[in-house]
């Protein structure tokens, strides 16, 4: 049992920052934030899966992917049209030409639900592909490119015209996918209205709670054989190839691991903003999601995390304050943490942690804080 919590947990230290980040995530900001600001939050945590999959496909595998953001927008379609043909039942689309389509398709003169569409009428069926699509598409990729021993910067670069093309496909298939529009008007989810106080409340928990699971996962892998592997491979590669394993195929896994992660993130990005459209699979979007995981530390989950909450915290006040110069200011804090602090957050939080012991002080305070902040947002939410 001590072995499995070690390997989930990362030892004690490792579910110290764990307990502190549930912590903020569960109780501090639901309790210090209005709903707003709560919503734009739970956006921010959808980031973070991709930043997760990124620490383990780049920070510990070596493998800069410049198209994790494909896989979060896939994820994000395939929620978005099971919600979309939901909105779509034929007395919601009476005045249509062709009723109990997506308005989009009747607009492109489209008289039937296309083929690929159908599976979507399904909650549980959605709920599958959402994992399954991204990863059927990172095999493909990952399989082609590795087998051939593409890597490096061959990789980043393939994998960022990839993103590219993917998005141009769904703007150009306006009448199957909406266009440069995206799939907008999401209301419902099986009857139950998702833009209520109450709805953006529990999703933000369940959006948490599945970064929080993520992570776990994330942080098993990287506990185990496979694990050591991973690096052995990112730091001699031919040589964990001469000991006789088949280093594509460890690959080729760690990138549809990472590519599943990032779906789920994007299918609790449709559910917490209520659209999806193309601008969140292309390359700008892919690059982000790279910053956010660098800030944070690339070799570390949590920081991860963190990194993800304070660049996108940092581009809202930036935006909101100095709209003309929050890109400049995004990408000066981006080549500082490079220049100055390489591991990220995690970097500077592990040089002084061991310095001041602060794991050590910070348990003792968690589980006395978490006594007394789960009363009150109990009270909060009577």
């Amino acid at each position: 049992m001590k072995e499995l919590s070690d390997k989930l947990l990362g030892g004690r230290q490792g579910a110290v920052g764990l307990a502190i980040l549930a912590l903020l995530l569960f109780v501090v900001f639901p309790l210090c934030l209005d709903l707003f600001r709560l919503g734009l939050l739970g956006k921010y945590v959808t980031y973070a899966f991709v930043a997760v999959s990124l620490v383990l496909l780049w920070g510990n595998g070596g493998i800069l992917s410049l198209g994790q953001g494909m896989f979060f927008g896939l994820g994000g379609y395939c929620m978005a049209m099971f919600l979309k043909l939901e909105a779509s039942d034929p007395v919601s689309t009476k005045i249509q030409t062709t009723p109990g389509i997506p308005d989009f398709m009747d607009w492109n003169q489209l008289t039937e639900l296309p083929w690929f569409w159908l599976p979507f009428k399904s909650l549980p069926l959605t709920l599958v592909l959402v994992l399954v699509v991204p990863t059927l598409l990172a095999f493909i990729i990952g399989y082609a490119m590795f087998k051939r021993r593409v890597g490096g910067v061959y990789f980043a670069i393939i994998t960022q015209a990839i993103a590219l093309i993917l998005s141009i496909l769904i703007i150009g298939q306006q009448g199957y996918t909406g266009g440069v529009n995206g799939i907008t008007d999401l209301k419902t989810m099986l009857g139950w209205d998702i833009r209520t106080d109450s709805a953006k409340y529990i999703l933000y928990f369940v959006n948490a709670g599945l970064l929080i699971g993520c992570m776990l996962l994330a942080r098993y892998i990287l506990t185990s054989k496979f694990g050591m592997l991973l690096l052995a491979m990112r730091d001699k590669e031919e040589r964990v190839r001469f000991s006789g394993y088949d280093v594509s195929n460890f690959k080729i896994f760690i990138f549809c691991v990472a590519a599943m992660m990032s779906g789920i993130g994007g299918a609790m990005f449709t559910l917490q903003v209520g659209f999806m459209s193309p601008s969140f699979v292309g390359i700008v979007p892919s690059i982000e999601m790279v910053i956010f995981a660098a800030v944070g530390g690339r070799m570390s989950l949590i920081g991860a995390v963190y990194g993800t909450l304070l660049v996108n915290f940092g581009r809202t006040m930036f935006s909101e304050t100095f709209p003309e110069l929050w890109l400049f200011l995004m990408g000066g804090l981006f080549i500082a943490v490079v220049m100055f602090f390489p591991d990220g957050l995690a970097g500077i939080y592990d040089k002084y942690a061991r310095k001041f012991n602060i794991a050590g002080v910070t348990s003792k305070y968690v589980a006395k804080f978490s006594k007394k902040a789960a009363k009150m947002i109990g009270e909060k939410y009577e």
